[in-house]
């Protein structure tokens, strides 16, 4: 772990948010250069100097590969090199693209032929256009590679940040829940949708219930609903302000899925929004520059669709799109099936499950299968309050019989979205479904907003609650203060493949666990 660095104060936060214009704070330069026996030195000043604001993260994970992502404040090309040596010893140099305005001066590089099993250690420079002597601060990061043969495995999951207006408050600790999710040395983290909160905007303070107040860092881009593509970009680099986020991002490769505050609180494509707060309504022209400044953002590889399979060692990762392909939000009781992921992804769905030859097959999903979502138009989830299975209820009743019939084990599935953690086992034999096979489904978050629930559950599948950690009648909307944010680990056996399933709470206090052993 990185070693710890004083939290930076509400003073230097906002002086970085007028210098970059997107809440970001400017490090002061390094060191010059030692002049050279042979040469006259040259001494950028630091105004010549490209400056990286939010350090660096990598992503997309593979057997041999992975992305390293990083944004500077001016045109500059980044030049990342990497080593299995802490030290860097003999790196690899890979000479990247020029980050230009364009990307809003993001660039990402594709690592690739990495060892199995090893720490890989990187820093990213960004060398300004026209004068390339002139260098950033390196900015360094190091992550393990996907496990080889006998070895275990650690993944990461929860979602939901800066949500409800519950933004960094420094006096509280900025957003904890990251630290203990680092303390937990996971190997990748999957965060579950909801990675911003385009339409809710934070403001300086909030007075909580018991009579204090929650005082946020804002931001310009932060401070109303997201319309333009600068507000996106702006509200995925409010979350980089965060100490906590910068040193997990900085460890962690992350895989990123969007659910629906990335562009609107329960949005379908051609919906036109009834909120008076946007003057942009049409929410496919949202989504178009909320999915370009997420890309730009994280460390995704390059690709037609969000949906993707990712093997990490004995976890083959099925990240799926639950926004780009579904119908309109009603009453979900229709006979017809009504489209969540549509046609085209679940081909590509069924085709992934049949092929792999991972030990267990995770499928990321941004929302439950059996907790009914309320929406004014009815529903917003897949459930619908009880079966048979009808309307987005059909896609998941085709899945899960596609699993049983070709025999596909060790399936479980991950998520958020609700704003609470819960273990549920889904089984035929309590379902008004029941062609399928018994599986798990774990539900973390959020990682920092507002704690809601418990949801009711839908028949249809047969869940189960084997854990949840809020009760009927609890209060809603209660902050990360009150400590019910969460998370969930995967823990793989290397020797026997056994995987352990478990949800800690904002301290990293494990809640509840549960040992599977994986069926030949």
């Amino acid at each position: 772990m990185s070693p710890p660095r004083s939290p930076l104060s509400r003073r230097v936060f906002l002086q970085g948010s007028i210098a970059l214009g997107l809440g970001a704070c400017k490090p002061s330069g390094g060191p010059s250069p030692a002049p050279s026996s042979s040469a006259p030195a040259f001494v950028p000043s630091d105004k010549a100097r490209p400056v990286v604001p939010f350090g660096v993260q990598a992503g997309d994970p593979t057997p041999s590969g992975v992305v390293v992502w990083s944004k500077c404040d001016r045109p500059a090309r980044m030049i990342v090199e990497w080593s299995t040596s802490e030290t860097l010893k003999d790196p690899r140099r890979i000479e990247g693209p020029l980050a230009t305005a364009e990307s809003d001066f993001t660039a990402r590089v594709e690592l690739s032929e990495l060892p199995p099993g090893r720490p890989i250690h990187y820093r990213v420079v960004f060398e300004a256009e026209g004068d390339r002597r002139a260098k950033s601060e390196p900015a360094v990061g190091s992550f393990r590679t996907p496990p080889g043969e006998g070895q275990g495995t650690v993944l990461a999951f929860s979602g939901d940040t800066a949500g409800q207006g519950y933004g960094i408050d420094v006096s509280r600790g900025g957003m904890k829940t990251y630290a203990s999710m680092l303390a937990a040395d996971p190997d990748v983290f999957l965060h579950s949708g909801d990675l911003i909160y385009a339409d809710g905007p934070i403001l300086p303070e909030m007075k909580l219930d018991d009579g204090t107040v929650w005082k946020n860092l804002v931001t310009p881009a932060k401070s109303k609903v997201a319309e333009a593509l600068d507000d996106f970009r702006g509200n995925f680099a409010y979350n980089f302000l965060d100490e906590h986020v910068r040193r997990f991002h900085q460890r962690v490769p992350m895989i990123a899925q969007w659910d629906d505050h990335e562009v609107h609180n329960n949005w379908y494509p051609g919906q036109v929004l009834e909120d008076a707060r946007y003057g942009e309504r049409r929410v496919s022209v949202l989504a178009e520059r909320a999915r370009r400044a997420m890309r730009e953002y994280t460390p995704m590889r390059p690709g037609p669709n969000i949906y993707r399979a990712l093997r990490y060692g004995p976890l083959e990762i099925l990240v799926l799109d639950a926004r780009s392909f579904r119908g309109p939000n009603g009453p979900n009781r229709e006979e017809a099936p009504v489209p969540v992921l549509g046609e085209a992804q679940l081909a590509w769905l069924r085709s992934a499950l049949a092929a792999s030859t991972a030990t267990w097959k995770v499928m990321a999903c941004s929302m439950p299968l059996g907790l009914s979502i309320p929406d004014a138009a009815g529903q917003e989830g897949f459930a619908n309050g009880g079966g048979p299975p009808l309307g987005r209820e059909h896609e998941i009743a085709g899945i899960l019989r596609f699993i049983k019939q070709q025999k596909i084990r060790n399936v479980l599935w991950l998520t958020a979205d609700v704003h609470h953690a819960a273990a549920h086992h889904y089984d035929p034999k309590r379902a008004r479904f029941t062609d399928f096979s018994p599986f798990w489904e774990f539900v973390a978050g959020p990682l920092h907003a507002g704690t809601f629930g418990p949801n009711d559950l839908d028949e249809t599948f047969g869940p189960e609650v084997r854990f949840r950690n809020v009760a009927p009648g609890d209060k809603q909307n209660r902050p990360p203060s009150d400590g019910k944010q969460s998370f969930g680990l995967l823990r793989v056996d290397g020797k026997t493949g056994a995987l352990t399933a478990s949800l800690h709470d904002r301290e990293g206090g494990a809640m509840f666990s549960v040992e599977m052993a994986p069926e030949r």
